[in-house]
């Protein structure tokens, strides 16, 4: 007995991939404005980055120069600058979360390369490179 495809199957997701395909659009426009968001523990530094990740706004408290220790405000600015892109990460992951049927998601090249993008940081990255070589 020959195995027929699933049509109903294959119906559904084509209508996924309409969707899909007819809000990229808006979707492309919502992950452009997407900013994240982060303070310091102490609330002395605030960042705020753009979609990918790069340096939008750095708010530095005077505060800080008090008791000035230069690799204590690096080291701050770094770990704030971390949280504000992963604040931008999830943001942007709602949105292909609520744009993008997740057997969609799944098919698509590099999927799940995606997945770990939107959840990794580039010292995490640079480090596990420099591990490599």
């Amino acid at each position: 007995m020959e195995e027929r495809p699933n049509f109903g199957a294959l119906t559904a997701m084509i209508g996924d991939l309409k969707k899909a395909w007819s809000g990229m659009d808006d979707v492309q426009r919502r992950m452009l404005r997407v900013t994240g968001t982060a303070w310091s523990d102490d609330r002395t530094v605030k960042a705020v980055v753009g979609p990918r990740g790069h340096l939008l706004e750095l708010d530095i408290d005077p505060r800080v120069f008090r008791n000035p220790n230069s690799r204590a405000l690096a080291a701050t600015i770094v770990a704030t600058v971390r949280l504000a892109v992963e604040d931008a990460a999830e943001q942007s992951k709602e949105i292909l979360d609520d744009s993008i049927a997740p057997d969609l998601r799944r098919l698509a090249p590099g999927g799940a390369q995606l997945e770990k993008l939107l959840h990794s940081h580039d010292a995490d990255v640079r480090l596990k490179g420099d591990d490599d070589e």
